[in-house]
């Protein structure tokens, strides 16, 4: 977490993260909660969501201490372009865990056919915003706009979800610190350090090397000093890499396209029970997950107590 600005405004990014990693490692029991919880096969069950109740917990606590003493509530701006319902879901869920621990949410959801300039207008407003401490593009944008210029135009001091450039150029030297990291993998990492899962010399492996995930997960894995390996759709074998590997993250747009290891993305499928009509579902097949990692973690929902 980054100081003030950067220490003392806790980064928003953090407090509604899923859970997004599970480690395949012979990880020993004892090396987890006495929450987790078991699935048929015997594996632990990393509880994304109490970890997040955790976070929220501790954040709350900071945030209401920063006010009482310096008279700063933290706020988070998020700018939602279309009607995806995988990003609306998203924004949903960061602007209740906002409300939840007292930071001020600003919210702008704009049509999916306006204009790059018009998101670029919000940006340079909310970069010149004090009371706003963060800003967040949800991403993917429409076709027609360039994510580049969009990504670089918001203030590196407030970029929460850590695209910028200069953020992704400080997390690959070593010896330097970005000021904030993107939100997936921090929570991926979050969740393996909570449940006492040791990665130093671990063999891990990435599934995906998407600047959003896929490489900025290699590069914290690598800070934790784990071997690390990418699989992309140009590797050769990806099967035998997989299966040598501690931990799996994987980030790669294709519901239950692994099915015998394991890592959480989440997708949305129509789903005629659900009262919204849809619901999300993970790349992992999460019953055969569970016959083969030591520790798995579900997308939310699909966790049963």
């Amino acid at each position: 977490m980054a100081s003030i600005p950067s220490r003392t405004i806790p980064p928003p990014r953090l407090l509604g993260f899923f859970p997004l990693a599970a480690p395949l490692s012979a990880v020993t029991a004892p090396s987890f909660s006495a929450a987790a919880i078991g699935c048929e096969s015997g594996a632990k069950v990393i509880d994304g969501k109490l970890v997040a109740k955790k976070i929220r917990e501790e954040i709350a606590a900071e945030v209401s201490r920063m006010k009482d003493e310096i008279g700063i509530v933290p706020g988070l701006a998020v700018i939602l372009v279309g009607d995806r319902k995988d990003s609306a879901t998203y924004v949903r869920n960061k602007k209740k865990a906002c409300e939840s621990v007292g930071i001020n949410s600003f919210e702008v959801h704009l049509p999916e056919n306006s204009a790059e300039q018009e998101v670029l207008k919000f940006i340079s407003g909310f970069n010149d915003d004090p009371s706003v401490h963060g800003i967040l593009v949800q991403l993917p944008l429409p076709s027609h706009m360039n994510e580049q210029n969009i990504l670089n135009a918001v203030s590196i001091e407030k970029d929460v979800d850590g695209f910028h450039p200069l953020n992704i150029g400080r997390l690959a030297m070593r010896g330097r610190e970005p000021l904030f990291v993107p939100c997936t993998p921090k929570g991926c990492i979050e969740l393996l350090h909570r449940y006492g899962v040791q990665i130093k010399g671990k063999r891990a492996v990435v599934i995906g090397r998407s600047n959003i995930v896929g490489m900025p997960a290699a590069l914290l894995l690598q800070r934790e000093d784990a071997t690390i390996s990418i699989v992309h759709t140009r590797t050769k074998n990806p099967e035998e890499i997989t299966k040598q590997a501690d931990i799996i993250i994987s980030a790669v747009g294709q519901p239950n396209m692994v099915t015998d290891c394991f890592f959480v993305s989440m997708h949305v499928l129509k789903d005629a029970k659900s009262p919204r009509g849809y619901k999300l579902v993970g790349d992992v097949c999460y019953e055969e997950a569970c016959k083969v990692a030591s520790a798995v973690t579900p997308v939310p929902g699909e966790l049963v107590q």
